[in-house]
């Protein structure tokens, strides 16, 4: 009948506009985020989510206004040069290479201590911000002139002073400080090598006294 007909017809209508509205839904579920996962900003947060269940943006720029654009570029630039892994993060492997090609090498001790002072979260490694935090501490003067992250930030050839010719007089004058820190490091583990080798060494002549006893009850 014509009730029928017009009831089928109406029933398809419905069914064709729910599909309509799943398929636009399965579409915005599909759209890519507007920041790029890849990026530092988006992982300098680790693991640590919002309230909700999702990450959390970070933003250099607003939360460091203290470092002008370019610095932050610099910083980010010599974050990726590092990041080994493309993973976000410098672990301790990545900041003990780092520290090398610095010209600063340091002890498994110090680069653990180094983490430890800006690791926030406690994971272990360093995120992009709080890779920025080693900077905002020297900027501050709040780094030990003898500490690894102090010859980081001034080794690493980014100039955070704000103080013109002066801040730049300052800050290579700061540059050759920490050129004769990184020499001091390099002697501390030759020493820590040496003590290793001298005890090797003294067990070595020990076992052969040792063997050497032996034989003599033996005889």
């Amino acid at each position: 009948t014509m009730a029928e007909e017009l009831a089928e017809r109406l029933g398809r209508r419905l069914g064709m506009r729910e599909g309509d509205a799943e398929q636009q839904q399965q579409q915005q579920d599909a759209e890519p985020a507007p920041v790029t996962p890849g990026s530092p900003a988006v992982r300098a947060l680790g693991s640590e989510g919002s309230p909700g269940g999702g990450r959390r943006l970070f933003s250099p720029a607003a939360e460091f206004r203290e470092f002008s654009r370019r610095q932050l570029r610099d910083m980010e630039r010599l974050f990726r040069q590092y990041d080994a892994g493309k993973d976000g993060f410098i672990d301790l492997m990545e900041l003990k290479l780092m520290m090398e090609k610095l010209g600063a090498p340091q002890t498994h001790l110090g680069l653990k201590n180094m983490i430890k002072e800006v690791d926030e979260d406690l994971d272990s490694k360093l995120s992009f911000r709080e890779f920025l935090l080693i900077f905002r501490k020297a900027a501050a003067g709040e780094l030990q002139e003898d500490s690894g992250l102090h010859a980081l930030a001034r080794l690493s050839e980014i100039d955070v002073s704000t103080e013109g010719v002066k801040g730049a007089k300052s800050f290579f004058e700061a540059k050759a400080q920490a050129v004769t820190e990184g020499s001091r490091f390099e002697e501390e583990i030759r020493a820590e090598q040496e003590e290793k080798r001298r005890q090797a060494e003294e067990m070595k002549q020990r076992k052969a006294a040792f063997k050497e006893l032996q034989s003599a009850f033996a005889q």
